[in-house]
């Protein structure tokens, strides 16, 4: 049976719960427990597949299919623990359960109330694969006092109460603010957030104290005194140059021996932190520097490419650089030269999106790639655009287009290179898709096999002749289009294994220019950094020579 450790925020929100949720993950790792984490997000949204990338970020998408909260991200990468689609749920998606079974009349006709209801349907689903690992690692969104978050407080209030004495514990993160005209960490924040946890029957067993200065003891035994917790219990978290210093600041802080302590876990098992050491010592000494622009449509906001930037890192780790990326927004070319904004880097990545805004100037930054000699990986719509750039300019499909943007256009103005996808092989049944259904959930979503062409430059990356990747788009490179893309030089490195849609596209003369109709960049992990990004950057080094 799971420990429970329940991770709630208070005073502001953004203070890095999901970031201590899976260092701390990573910590219990390392002392020789399994973990799973999860996370319970308060909003009305069903998931976050339909929202903004501006409103929510990314959307992470689980090897099942789920599309879920961008901490999901966090957790994998911390803990390498795949992520499932029960280990993300949303208000929405509670309510809209607690619904299903009204209708059903699996109440048998009782008033349907929040409380026992909506709670209970809370708790079933913290209490998923309860038998699995050693500890469940359970992140709720927002702040405490946030009106929507009440049912869910509620709910792990409630799960504590119904577990045996010792089975789970609260760990709350709060921000200590500095005033710097008084010279003073101010520790009343805190304790008024501590308050309101406890005021809704929620007492912490530790807290986490996001703090810019160095937290002195008699503050630390003040936040004690007031929160009712151990001196011990009371840890620091500190800003930090890489978020990989993570797990072991918070080792240095005494987090994970302050959780076996709350649980009366004696002898507490020695930690191994080799594996965060090695990733530290990367971050810290590198041999060089290369520049890699990431021209996309959502760069005013970094969240929305969270899992790119990281996976990047990571490919930097491989190679002992640093990289520093820039953010190009793909419309500033519909008023100037691609050359004028891509000069200097060395490498070029064109993200996914959605719909036809930005889109040709994705198309000119895969010209500018190609003909130029510069590294490119294009990911979902990435690759997509650099196929139309391709049957465009060298093929002589002078009007190659996706479908997707005369769809909102509402007329034809393409030759669709790329078609909207109407139906496809998932394990052994057949899902079929129409432009009428909802948008929530009805794309190609979740981890699909590929087969790699041998001798192709992705097979010798891979070291395999068979990958799988996941996927998360309704729009694929029309298969008929295969040969008279090949005869112009795009290889097509990567089937799917009944042979009808393109996974994997790349130039055979190009130093790098590869297309991936999947999105790598969910699977990489800093101790673990996935293929095509470490070549990627290593093909970027080699650019930053010659430049």
């Amino acid at each position: 049976m799971a420990r429970y450790i329940f991770i709630t925020g208070g005073v502001v929100s953004s203070l890095g719960k999901g970031l201590a949720s899976a260092a701390l993950g990573a910590l219990l790792q390392a002392r020789g427990f399994s973990v799973r984490l999860r996370k319970l997000d308060p909003y009305l949204n069903v998931d976050p597949g339909t929202m903004s990338p501006f409103e929510h970020g990314e959307v992470f998408v689980t090897d099942d299919g789920a599309e879920t909260d961008l901490d999901l991200g966090h957790y994998e990468r911390f803990t390498g623990v795949a992520a499932r689609g029960t280990d993300s749920v949303s208000s929405g998606r509670i309510y809209s359960n607690v619904l299903e079974k009204e209708r059903r009349g699996d109440y048998l006709g009782k008033t349907i109330q929040v409380v026992p209801h909506v709670t209970n349907e809370i708790k079933d689903f913290i209490a998923i694969g309860d038998d699995e690992v050693d500890f469940m690692l359970c992140e709720i969104g927002g702040t405490v006092g946030d009106i929507e978050g009440l049912p869910f407080f509620e709910a792990i209030r409630q799960f504590s109460h119904d577990k045996p004495r010792g089975q789970c514990i609260f760990m709350h993160l709060t921000l200590l603010p500095y005033m710097a005209a008084s010279g003073e960490l101010k520790t009343k924040p805190t304790q008024h957030s501590v308050k309101e946890l406890q005021s809704i029957g929620i007492a912490p067993d530790i807290l986490v104290c996001r703090s810019e200065q160095p937290i002195p003891d008699k503050e630390r035994e003040k936040i004690a005194l007031f929160c009712n917790v151990r001196k011990g219990a009371v840890v620091a978290a500190y800003d930090l140059n890489s978020i990989y210093e993570a797990p072991l600041a918070y080792h240095r802080e005494g987090l994970d021996q302050a959780v076996l302590d709350a649980f009366a876990i004696h002898p507490a098992p020695r930690p191994d932190l080799r594996v965060w050491d090695d990733v530290a010592d990367r971050i810290h000494n590198v041999d060089g520097t290369v520049n890699v622009a990431i021209v996309g449509k959502y760069t005013q906001l970094e969240d929305a490419y969270k899992s790119i930037k990281e996976a990047l890192s990571h490919g930097g780790m491989a190679n002992r650089v640093k990289v520093n990326v820039s953010w190009v927004d793909a419309e500033i070319f519909d008023q100037d030269d691609a050359a004028a904004h891509l000069e200097g880097f060395h490498a070029i990545l064109v993200p996914g999106g959605f719909g036809e805004r930005g889109t040709e100037g994705k198309i000119k930054a895969a010209q500018f790639a190609r003909t130029r000699d510069i590294p490119y990986l294009g990911i979902c719509l990435g690759m997509q655009m650099a196929v139309i750039e391709a049957a465009r300019n060298v093929a002589g499909v002078s009007t190659a287009g996706s479908e997707e943007f005369d769809h909102e256009a509402g007329k034809k103005r393409f030759e669709p290179v790329v078609y909207h996808l109407k139906e496809w092989v998932r394990g052994n049944a057949k899902v079929k898709r129409k432009h009428t259904d909802d948008k929530g959930g009805t794309m190609r979503l979740g981890a699909y096999d590929a087969v790699l062409a041998e001798g192709s430059r992705v097979a010798g990356i891979y070291g395999t002749p068979a990958i799988d990747e996941r996927h998360r788009h309704r729009y694929e490179v029309d298969v008929k289009y295969r040969e008279t893309l090949e005869q112009a030089g795009l290889g097509f490195a990567g089937m799917s294994p009944d042979g009808r849609l393109p996974e994997i596209v790349e130039w055979r003369d190009h130093p790098w220019f590869v297309g991936v109709q999947f999105h790598p960049e969910l699977k990489s992990k800093p101790f673990a950094p996935h293929p095509l990004f470490a070549d990627f950057v290593r093909a970027a080094v080699e650019n930053s020579r010659l430049v």
